[in-house]
């Protein structure tokens, strides 16, 4: 028997417990004639002592090294609040390595410095970090919980073909040579559409996969050329009907796999209104920065870029400084998503600043802090063009601002007027 107790799992009502465990070191301490080593394993980290009688057998013990130890639950002295098992600790009587490591090319833990293709050469390294693991173990348990509410309400699991014929989907396909048909090809699967579509005319009324999907096309922060989707399909369900089950098996997840109570119904908007709103169709409302439709203020504007010009949109930044070389940047930014170009207006001390002030007139400005619900240290960006372009650019440029500024973390909800 390698161990009687997972590292994550000792507390201190298994004090005085004999216990056998297994794991990689993760740190190690020597205080005089006292050693201390953090072992870990898939579930946690215990503290280990090791004495004087003991401690040499592991004086030439480093980071990643294999222990097999046995010894005696006790409460600690000094409690660690921030490990789970950080009330006990273990007093080691017999210690054996069961396999040693080189100095690893990068640290093992949450935070490294290590950079990616470093993580991706040595990725069972990386996988051994705490938080990968917890990753996987969400994912897991996402998956489980979604299984759990689908076959409870009668749908039915089937796994449907990797092979199959080339259909016309959103992108090209990865093809796989035959080889006992010369010269023809399978195609992976963009999605299962035409096996469930099957499956409904067969009368299963009901169907669900964790499906693998395979497009080849270039790489997006959200597009991957291989993923899993939860792909379902129903028979003689309204469209109400799937929002509502859907909205539930969503609930449920959240609450069982993160503790996170989620209100019902969901918040719907239209795709129009989520463009107008937040020029994207799948916006992040955790931050407010929606838009402000300005084109009735500047219809009569003599400022170039205001006429002649189907949209003009804009949103706050709140507490957001931008040097001119940031507004620059930013410039270029919107015109890589479409837009024609960008206007930034600065308020400081109840007035605005920016190279566009001047086509202002004391009026203008004082109607445009009103209806922006803008206060000093905040930044106007402005949008001029048509409908589309106007709001994917901006939507684009709110959703970078929020990321790169940590506006997510900081940012004041505000609903100005539209």
């Amino acid at each position: 028997m390698y161990r009687t107790h997972y590292n994550g799992e000792l507390r201190a009502n298994n004090e005085k417990e004999k216990v056998k465990l297994v794991g990689w070191v993760s740190k190690k301490r020597n205080f005089g004639q006292l050693c201390f080593i953090d072992l870990r394993d898939t579930t946690g980290i215990t503290q280990l002592v090791f004495d004087e009688a003991i401690a040499p057998k592991v004086k030439d013990v480093r980071n990643e090294y294999i222990l097999q130890v046995s010894g005696t639950v006790e409460k600690r002295k000094d409690i660690n609040p921030t490990l789970p098992t950080g009330e006990i600790e273990v007093i080691v009587d017999d210690v054996k390595i069961i396999n040693t490591a080189k100095t690893t090319p990068l640290i093992i833990a949450d935070e490294t410095d290590a950079l990616e293709d470093t993580r991706m050469e040595y990725r069972y390294l990386d996988l051994r970090r705490p938080i990968m693991q917890s990753r996987l173990k969400t994912r897991a348990k996402i998956s489980r919980s979604m299984r759990d509410y689908l076959d409870h309400h009668g749908f039915l699991e089937v796994e449907t073909p990797m092979l199959g014929k080339s259909t016309p989907e959103g992108a090209r396909d990865y093809l796989v040579p035959s080889r006992v048909h010369p010269g023809s090809f399978y195609a992976l699967p963009q999605s299962p559409q035409l096996y469930k579509q099957l499956l409904m005319i067969a009368g299963l009324d009901k169907y669900y996969q964790f499906a693998r999907c395979f497009r080849d096309e270039d790489l997006r922060a959200d597009r991957q050329t291989d993923f899993t989707q939860v792909d379902i399909e129903t028979s003689f369900l309204s469209e109400q009907e799937i929002m509502d089950f859907t909205e539930e098996m969503l609930c449920k997840v959240m609450k069982e796999v993160k503790g996170i109570e989620v209100k019902r119904p969901f918040l719907k908007i239209t795709w129009e209104d989520a463009m107008n709103r937040y020029g994207s169709d799948k916006p992040d409302n955790r931050f407010g920065m929606e838009f402000v439709d300005l084109g009735p203020m500047f219809a009569k504007s003599e400022f170039p870029v205001f006429q002649n010009v189907e949209t003009i949109k804009g949103f706050v930044a709140p507490a957001f400084h931008a040097s001119n070389k940031e507004v620059k940047k930013l410039t270029e930014f919107v015109k890589k998503n479409g837009g024609k170009g960008l206007v930034v207006f600065k308020m400081q001390e109840g007035t605005l600043s920016g190279p566009a002030r001047k086509f202002l007139s004391d009026e203008d400005e004082k109607a445009l802090i009103e209806t922006m619900g803008a206060n000093d240290g905040d930044t106007i960006f402005i949008v001029a063009d048509t409908w589309r372009k106007a709001c994917t650019a901006l939507g684009a440029l709110r959703n970078e601002i929020a990321q790169t500024n940590s506006i997510l973390l900081q940012i004041r909800r505000r609903s100005p007027s539209r």
